[in-house]
């Protein structure tokens, strides 16, 4: 195993590619996957490119450690978002990331820029790339795969040929996508149909490899390991739904009396395999539908089942195979889908849909995805193509919640305030992947420093090992050294200066985070953006939190202590003095604007019970004068 010190790019605009030295101080301050994405990403982006022209860049990116990490391979899509208009990056695992990783060789990235005036496929092996004519152009992500049985194929659906802004890139036949905000949108807008992988994946050295099977051991036996072994991220629904916490029915419940028909129980009946069954940790479970097997994630079942009132789970699983076809978001597609339900019930719009009603949902999917005749009125579908905002800026309802843009999954932050922090601050929008406090919050009783230390920890270390690639369950066993000693490893293996201690690992993370704030600042998002929507303001109806809200006073002041622990400005901007001591002064643009470092805002006072401003940021709940469920 190489070091990584290229990339490769590729121009469709001149139909040529192009091999380019990474420059060496990247190496230790950007790492690779998010960071080094995010760094040539504002390298080369003017303010204000627009997501779906040719001047966007779409990179493919692997870390350094790629191949040598546990669990399993992951690759990274970073782009500008067609949905949000921000930073995006979205991984996927599988065959598709072992193998991109093995084909890149030396490089850490395939860099996609321009456009083709022909749909095109891209063949990478040894390290090189060709630009090839793509014939499966209207096909699905399944037979796009198929026409190419000897790759490992990432390809876009139709949803990303028509530039829907919530389309995946999807690999392995659908089984696994890079999803949310749309990179499955930039990938089709380009003309790009396809990303084939043709080399095995890459044979790490001894030390490496010694590493990680014995981090690959502990995760097994450590209780993310041992839940991810008993279902997957499926138990996901039954843990929100026992908390209160499970948004249901376009998010106007918070329990979903019909879980244990979509849950786990009811995945483990209907499966008739797992996914890597011989391995340690195996995979999701397999389920067949009609159209063939399929492997449903928690996203499919508290989404598509409980956001939409569906109690059957073959029609759940049905539902997300077609996404998966479809190339299409499904947390999203899920929530556009939520989102007519309301409008239809309140009158916003015409249409034959309604919760609980699977058939009208996958019409309207495929209407969204495909252009084709749904359930409902003339323009509908093709706003909600858009996104769910869009959609209501059009016909006026407001009830499906967003942050920046990116409808949230289905952990309801009402019910934990350091959720609502964590969907507020995220740097892509209402993404729960950033930091999930809501595992722990609900079960103890956190003041707001607990809270903002737990979400910024969360994010700062996940940014580092998103730049590392490493998967998401697996890779909390490097948590505590931040993989320090893969990065050690791999140091002497190669004689590149990556950060060794944990220490400079950590603000390696810290640093990639503050970045991509940088680069959505010169996009002009502000603590305006960091906000949650109105509609959070209503209690919960029902359940263990039922109550529960979000408090604006509360919340605002949340964000102020979030703010001052980041070193930024009131405003949400880093402020020069953070940017000197990440070693960032010398990236910011002249014209992208610093602030000062500002106090939090201090609340009105202590209450009389005690309670400081902090304790107030807690959601209230006005049935039984609760705190938190």
């Amino acid at each position: 195993m190489a070091g990584r010190t290229h990339v490769l790019r590729a121009d469709l605009s001149a139909g040529t590619v192009e091999r380019e030295r990474v420059p060496e101080e990247w190496h230790r301050r950007f790492l690779g996957g998010k960071g080094l994405g995010a760094r040539y990403l504002y390298e080369e982006l003017d303010a204000g490119a627009a997501p779906l022209g040719s001047e966007n860049l779409l990179a493919f990116c692997v870390g350094p450690l790629s191949g040598a990490l546990p669990g399993e391979p992951r690759y990274a899509a970073v782009t500008k978002s067609p949905l949000t208009g921000l930073f995006l990056d979205s991984y996927a695992g599988g065959e598709f990331a072992a193998r991109l990783a093995g084909s890149l060789d030396d490089c850490l990235a395939l860099l996609v820029t321009g456009e083709s005036d022909e749909p095109v496929r891209i063949e990478i092996e040894g390290g090189e790339a060709d630009i090839r004519p793509a014939e499966t152009w209207g096909k699905d992500t399944v037979a796009t795969a198929e026409a190419h049985p000897d790759a490992a194929v990432a390809c876009v659906g139709p949803a990303g040929e028509r530039g829907v802004a919530y389309a995946t890139i999807a690999s392995d036949a659908g089984d696994h996508h890079a999803g949310r905000g749309g990179a499955g949108a930039v990938m089709g807008a380009k003309g790009l149909k396809a990303v084939l992988a043709l080399d095995g994946p890459p044979e790490p050295p001894e030390p490496l490899t010694a590493l990680r099977d014995e981090y690959g051991e502990r995760f097994a036996d450590e209780e993310t390991g041992r839940w991810q072994a008993a279902g997957e991220t499926l138990e996901s629904v039954d843990f929100a739904n026992e908390v209160g916490a499970l948004a249901t029915e376009g998010w106007q419940k918070g329990r979903f009396a019909g879980t244990e028909d979509v849950g786990i129980e009811a995945a483990k009946d209907a499966s008739v395999g797992r996914e890597n069954p011989d391995d340690a940790v195996p995979g999701g479970f397999r389920v067949e539908t009609d159209a063939g097997e399929t492997v449903p994630r928690g996203a499919a079942p508290m989404t598509l089942g409980a956001g939409l009132g569906v109690d059957d789970f073959d029609a759940v699983a049905a539902l997300g195979e077609l996404c998966d076809r479809l190339g299409v978001d499904v947390i999203s597609a899920g929530n556009a889908v939520a989102w007519a339900a309301r409008a239809a019930e309140s009158g916003a719009v015409e249409a034959d849909l309604s919760f609980g009603d699977p058939d009208a949902a996958r019409a309207l999917i495929e209407a969204i995805a495909t252009g084709a005749d749904g359930p409902c009125e003339a323009g509908v579908a093709a706003a909600l193509a858009q996104g769910v905002d869009a959609a209501a800026a059009r016909f006026g309802a407001d009830d499906i919640p967003t942050v920046k843009s990116m409808e949230l999954p289905a952990y309801d932050p009402r019910a934990a305030a350091g959720m609502a922090l964590a969907y507020a601050t995220s740097d892509r929008g209402g993404c729960h992947r950033r930091a999930r406090p809501i595992e722990e919050e609900v079960f103890d009783a956190w003041d707001r420093e607990d809270r903002v230390s737990a979400v910024i920890t969360a994010q700062d270390t996940r940014s580092l090992l998103w730049s590392l690639v490493a998967d998401d369950f697996a890779g909390e066993t490097m948590w505590r050294d931040c993989g320090a000693p893969f990065l050690a490893a791999l140091a002497d293996h190669t004689g590149i200066d990556y950060p060794t201690d944990p220490k400079a690992a950590r603000r390696t993370g810290e640093r990639i985070w503050t970045l991509v704030r940088l680069f959505n600042v010169r996009e002009g998002a502000d603590r305006d953006d960091d906000a949650l929507p109105n509609a959070l303001r209503e209690p919960i109806a029902d359940g263990p939190a039922a109550g529960s809200r979000i408090d604006p006073e509360g919340f605002a002041a949340l964000l102020d202590g979030y703010y001052a622990a980041r070193g930024w400005g009131a405003d949400g901007v880093p402020t020069a003095e953070t940017l000197d001591r990440l070693e960032l002064a010398g990236v910011r643009d002249a014209e992208t604007p610093t602030a000062n470092l500002a106090p939090p805002t201090p609340a009105a006072g202590e209450e009389e019970d005690g309670r400081s401003p902090a304790d107030a940021t807690a959601p209230t709940n006005d049935a039984d004068d609760r705190d938190t469920p």
